[in-house]
Parts: structure tokens; C-alpha cells; sequence
């Protein structure tokens, strides 16, 4: 199941709307006769992709899946079905998939074709993998990952705004391994101004995998010769305004190749600003299941007030700038310490003179 585990994390990134998930097919005699995972856009299926490279010597093996195989008619046939067809005598299944489609009925499904069926294998590790998609699923939000570089004392940039670069190079080209295994990434139009990124994945080998870029713009003043526009033929870019805004930039941008998205006004007490619960819920609708955000105090601090950082992504360079620094998150409101976000320490990583820490929220 680890190993089935590995698989499924290629996947990551690339596959939404749906699950990254993987599966090993161990045959009668112990070795293993197929591998798969979950192909770039979703389809084909870990399931299929193991089974097709493993062909008869499916024939009475058992497969590991990290992610109960689905039993609906989609734009491809149940999986479940498929795995039954092939003959095989066993399946270990990590975790019971969260989709009313699917959930139970997919080992059903196998259960009733003759299979014997054991699950809750890697349980946890299973849920971490796919965190998003049962976000997605379960609560119409995807899954937020805030991505910080600081300094010691927790400063982003100086007073004068001067922020590059806080980390060195082997800290930067894992942030962009970051963006490799997120479906979006998140800023907001300040970062967007002050520092015109391009918020792509620049690793050699992958530079196929950057995710859609997204810029929380309340007035539209993302320019139209930023590099983000600029690209946005070729990597999907999208910038969401509220309803009313500048119908003459609206279409510029359109022109452009960029997606505008509308939201709905939130009303007070900031009645410019876009709802971030409206626009986890759109993203989710559009399928995304993981968004790494990149922006500054604005955005970590509203993201933080509204509840919707569930992972955290810090890292922290061996300088120190002093309290005329700026902040990672502005003043979200916390009087008391029982009011503050709380989040538990899953790594610690050294990278050159960095440190990584990552965090998720605590439950």
C-alpha cells in the first residue's frame, strides 16, 4: 500500500477535479504485475493503468488501491467493474472513497463479483494524500495550503518592501515543487503589483506542471502587460473582481486570454472585497482540490480570519529584520490566545541555509 501510496502522489497537481490515487497489483506468486496512477487531467484510472500493463496476470492477484475504485458510469467505466472482470481474488483498499456515487458501493460492487475486500490499509496516510478531494467532496472548499518565506522573527519583506530573496536557491526551487503538486495558486493583487510573478513551476522536467494562477482583484488593477497576462495563452490565469467592476478592463483582460470570474458583492462591512468563502466554494466548483497560496499579510490574514488555512508551508531564512519588517499575516483579530489559529508541526526540513517547516490545522 506505501508503494501504491508513491504512485498516487504523482498524480498530484494534475489530475483534478479528480483523486490522485494509485494501485499495485500483486500477483499469485508474490511479485508485483502492475502498476498504475491517475493520468494527467484524471483519466485513465490508477485501476486501469495497473491492469492494463499487467494484462492475464491479473488473474487471481490482489490489488492495492489507495482509494476505493468507483462503481458510476463517468466519461470511463466503474473501476470496480473493471478489477472484477479481470479476476482478481483480493482487494486491500486504503480508504473509503467520499463521493455518495461511490462510497461503499464500489467495494460492494467487487464484494458481489466473488472479490474479498480488506480496508482501512494506510488509512491516514490515504486521507492526507487526497486531503483536497475530500474537501471538495465533503465541504465544497478546497484545500488551502499558505506558502510563507520569512525570517527569523517572521518578517516577509522589509519596511521598504524589499523581499528578494529572503531564502536561498534550494529553498526557492522546492517552493516551485510546491506548485508542481497544487492545482492553483493563489495571490493577491498587492504581491501582484509589488512583485509581478509569474506563479510557474521553473524546475527542469516539469515545467508542464504549473498550476492555474489565481489573483484576487478587487478594482482590476492587474496590468496588462504583467507577466501573468502576458503568459496567459499558455498557462490558465484566473482573476477574480466583484460584480460591477471595470467592464472595460473586464474585457481587456478577457482578450488577454485571462478568466475573469465575477463574485457576487459580500455587502459590509467591506463591501469592495471579495467573500474568500464564496471564492473557496467557485474554486471548488470549478475543480480544484488543492491551492497553494503565495500572497502576502493581506491575503494570509484574511485567509486565517475565515478559517480556510488548512496547511501550512514555512519557510524560514537565518536572518532577522526587527519589527519594522512586515508581517507574514496582518491583524486578523485575535484578542486572546484561545482565539488564535493552531496548527501541529508534521516536518522539519532542511534546505541549504533554510528550514522548511510544514504545519496542518489543528483539528
Amino acid at each position: 500500500m506505501e508503494a501504491a501510496l508513491n504512485l498516487a502522489r504523482r498524480g498530484l497537481g494534475r489530475v483534478w477535479p479528480n483523486p490522485a490515487v494509485g494501485c499495485v497489483l500483486v500477483g499469485q506468486g508474490g511479485m508485483v504485475v502492475g502498476r498504475g496512477w491517475t493520468q494527467p487531467g484524471g483519466r485513465p484510472h490508477a485501476e486501469t493503468e495497473a491492469l492494463a500493463r499487467a494484462g492475464e496476470a491479473a488473474r487471481g492477484a490482489t490489488a492495492y488501491v489507495t482509494l476505493e475504485p468507483c462503481s458510476h458510469h463517468g466519461q470511463t467505466p466503474p473501476c470496480s467493474d473493471a478489477l472484477a472482470a479481470a479476476g482478481i481474488a483480493h482487494a486491500v483498499i486504503a480508504v473509503e472513497d467520499p463521493d455518495e456515487r461511490v462510497s461503499g458501493k464500489g467495494m460492494a460492487r467487487l464484494e458481489g463479483a466473488g472479490v474479498n475486500i480488506t480496508s482501512g490499509v494506510c488509512e491516514t496516510a490515504a486521507r492526507d494524500l487526497n486531503a483536497g478531494f475530500f474537501l471538495k467532496t465533503l465541504r465544497n472548499r478546497p484545500l488551502f495550503t499558505l506558502k510563507t518565506a520569512t525570517t527569523l522573527d517572521g518578517q516577509i519583506a522589509t519596511t521598504a518592501g524589499d523581499s528578494r530573496w529572503i531564502t536561498g536557491p534550494v529553498a526557492r526551487a522546492y517552493g516551485h515543487g510546491l506548485r508542481a503538486r497544487h492545482d492553483g495558486v493563489m495571490i493577491g493583487i498587492g504581491t501582484a503589483l509589488a512583485d509581478s510573478p509569474r506563479l510557474t513551476c521553473r524546475l527542469p522536467g516539469v515545467e508542464d506542471r504549473s498550476p492555474i494562477r489565481i489573483v484576487l482583484d478587487s478594482h482590476l488593477r492587474l496590468p496588462l502587460d504583467s507577466p501573468l497576462v502576458k503568459t496567459a495563452p499558455e498557462i490558465g490565469t484566473w482573476v477574480i473582481c466583484p460584480q460591477g467592476a471595470d467592464g472595460q478592463k473586464k474585457r481587456a483582460l478577457t482578450d488577454a486570454g485571462v478568466t475573469v470570474i465575477e463574485a457576487p458583492n459580500p455587502g459590509p462591512p467591506d463591501p469592495e472585497r471579495v467573500a474568500l468563502e464564496w471564492v473557496a466554494a467557485e474554486l471548488a466548483r470549478r475543480g480544484l482540490t488543492r491551492v497553494l497560496v503565495e500572497g502576502g499579510g493581506v491575503l494570509a490574514g484574511a485567509l486565517l480570519a475565515a478559517g480556510l488555512v488548512d496547511r501550512l508551508a514555512w519557510f524560514r531564512a537565518p536572518r532577522i529584520i526587527g519589527g519594522d519588517g512586515r508581517p507574514v499575516a496582518d491583524a486578523f483579530g485575535v484578542e486572546n490566545l484561545a482565539e488564535a489559529a493552531e496548527f501541529v508541526r508534521t516536518g522539519l526540513t532542511r534546505l541549504g541555509d533554510d528550514i522548511l517547516e510544514t504545519y496542518r490545522r489543528k483539528a
